[in-house]
C-alpha cells in the first residue's frame, strides 16, 4: 500500500474539469455489447473499475477499441454473449449487479463472476432474489455472496417491489426485463439514479416511469447510442467539498453531469449555506416522458461559512455517495449535521459508516456512528492525524480532502484506492494549488 500526505492548505483556486462518469461508463459499455451494431463512447473514464467492465465485455465476445478517451464496442446482440466463465469483475460492484441481468437469459450457457476480496465481501443476494422469481437460475456463495454462478435459462416478467431503493438492483431486473416474457415493473420506494433508463429508452426500448414504477417491456434486439460520458458529479464532489473548507478559495468545475438523481449532494449543500452556482436539471414533473440525455454544466465553487443539516431516508438514494463527504463538512458547520436512513453504506467498498467515523474521530472530529448513519458536532476545524483507506477509493480521496481543511494535515493510508474511480485525482488536486 502506498501512504500520501496532504498538508494544510491555504486557498485553493483554479478550474478542474470531472473525470468522466463512472456509473455511465459501466452502463455503456454494458448495452454496447448488448448491441446489435458498434457503438462508439467518448470521453469513457479509464479507470479500474471500468476497464473491468471493458475486459468483461472482451470475455462474453463483444469487441472492444479502446484508444484515448474513446471507446468502440461492437455487441453480440440481446441473446448473443459466449461462455465467458470465469469472469472477473475485479472490484467493480456496478458490473457484478447488473451483468447478471443479461446473463441469465444467455439459454444454455453457464457463467461465473468473481472479484478480489472486498467485492466476495460485497451481497448479491439482492439480484440473485428478483432473478429468481423471474426465473433464473442464481446461486451466490453461502447463499448471498461471490462468486456467483448464473445459468442462462428462459425467463419471464416480474412486478418487484424494491424493499430498498438501489439503481443496480433496479437496473439489473430491467436488464433482464429485455429478454422476459411479459412485461416487467420495478417498483421504487424512492426515486434512484435513472442512467440505464436514459440508456434504454435512447435505444428505442418501450420504457415508461409512472409514478414510482419503471414499466418495461421486452425487445428483440437493442439499438444502443453513441454517447458522450458526462462528467461525475461524485468524483467532482471531492473538489467541491475542497473548495467549501479552504478558507479563501475559489473553484471551477468543468463539465459536470448534472442529472436530477445525482444532485441530491448539491441540495443538501445548499442546505448547508454552500455558494455553488450552475444551472442544474429540475426534478420532472409527474408523468413526463424518460428523459433520453444527460445534463451537463460547469459549477463555480466558493468558500463560505455552513450550518448543520439533517439528511433523511428519503434523499439517501440520491446522494449515497457523497454522504462521506456530508460527514467531513459537517465537521466545520455550525451545529449538529445528521444522516439517516443510510444502511446502504455499510455494504460498499467497505463499511463505510465505521470507516467515516472511526477515519474522522482519528482526526478529531466530534463524531458518532448510528445502525444506519450518523451524527456529527461542527468544531470548525480537525487536527489532522493519519486515516486508513481501507481499501475503499472514495475513503482515500476523503483523506486527502479532510487533511487540506485540517490544522496539521493528514497522512492517508492506501491512498492507491482512488484510482479505482479517480485515476487523476491527486493531480487535479495539486493543481488547484
Amino acid at each position: 500500500m502506498s501512504d500520501a500526505f496532504f498538508a494544510p492548505a491555504k486557498s485553493l483556486s483554479g478550474t478542474v474539469t470531472a473525470p468522466p462518469d463512472k456509473s455511465i461508463s459501466h452502463r455503456a459499455a454494458l448495452f454496447g455489447a448488448m448491441s446489435d451494431g458498434a457503438v462508439r463512447i467518448a470521453n469513457y473514464l479509464h479507470a479500474e473499475d471500468t476497464t473491468s467492465t471493458l475486459n468483461a465485455m472482451r470475455r462474453l465476445g463483444a469487441s472492444v477499441e479502446a484508444g484515448g478517451e474513446q471507446v468502440l464496442v461492437g455487441g453480440v446482440g440481446l441473446r448473443g454473449a459466449r461462455d465467458g466463465s470465469p469472469i472477473d469483475v475485479g472490484n467493480a460492484g456496478t458490473l457484478m449487479r447488473l451483468l447478471p441481468g443479461w446473463l441469465a437469459a444467455q439459454e444454455g450457457r453457464v457463467y461465473e463472476l468473481d472479484g478480489d476480496a472486498s467485492i466476495r465481501r460485497r451481497p448479491v443476494d439482492r439480484i440473485a432474489e428478483p432473478l429468481a422469481r423471474m426465473g433464473a437460475v442464481i446461486e451466490p456463495t453461502d447463499g448471498r455472496y461471490p462468486p456467483l454462478h448464473v445459468r442462462g435459462t428462459p425467463l419471464r416478467a416480474i412486478t418487484y417491489v424494491l424493499p430498498v431503493a438501489s439503481a443496480q438492483v433496479k437496473s439489473c431486473v430491467l436488464i433482464a426485463g429485455l429478454c422476459a416474457e411479459g412485461t416487467t415493473t420495478v417498483t421504487e420506494p424512492a426515486p434512484s439514479r435513472d442512467h440505464t433508463e436514459r440508456m434504454l429508452a435512447g435505444a428505442g426500448v418501450d420504457l415508461r416511469r409512472d409514478g414510482c414504477d419503471v414499466v418495461l417491456r421486452p425487445v428483440q434486439a437493442l439499438q444502443a447510442q453513441d454517447l458522450t460520458v458526462p462528467g461525475d458529479l461524485s468524483s467532482a464532489a471531492f473538489m467541491i467539498a475542497a473548495a467549501l473548507l479552504v478558507p479563501g478559495s475559489r473553484v471551477l468545475v468543468r463539465g459536470v453531469g448534472v442529472n436530477w438523481t445525482r444532485t441530491g449532494f448539491l441540495r443538501i449543500l445548499e442546505r448547508m449555506g454552500a455558494e455553488i452556482a450552475g444551472e442544474l436539471e429540475p426534478v420532472p414533473a409527474a408523468g413526463a416522458p424518460v428523459a433520453t440525455s444527460e445534463p451537463i454544466c460547469d459549477l463555480e465553487v466558493r468558500a463560505g461559512a455552513l450550518r448543520g443539516t439533517v439528511v433523511e431516508a428519503g434523499e439517501v438514494p440520491l446522494a449515497i455517495d457523497e454522504l462521506p463527504l456530508v460527514a467531513l463538512l459537517g465537521c466545520f458547520a455550525e451545529g449538529q449535521t445528521i444522516v439517516r436512513g443510510a444502511q446502504e453504506l455499510r455494504v460498499k467498498e467497505s463499511d463505510r459508516i465505521a470507516g467515516v467515523v472511526d477515519g474522522l474521530r482519528g482526526l478529531g472530529a466530534e463524531i458518532e456512528a448510528t445502525k444506519d448513519g450518523f451524527v456529527v458536532t461542527g468544531a470548525a476545524s480537525l487536527r489532522g492525524g493519519t486515516i486508513d483507506a481501507r481499501g475503499d477509493h472514495r475513503m482515500a480521496m476523503l483523506g486527502a480532502i479532510a487533511g487540506l481543511a485540517s490544522r496539521e494535515g493528514v497522512r492517508v493510508i492506501g491512498m492507491e484506492a482512488a484510482a479505482v474511480s479517480y485515476p487523476g485525482f491527486r493531480e487535479d488536486l495539486a493543481g488547484l494549488g
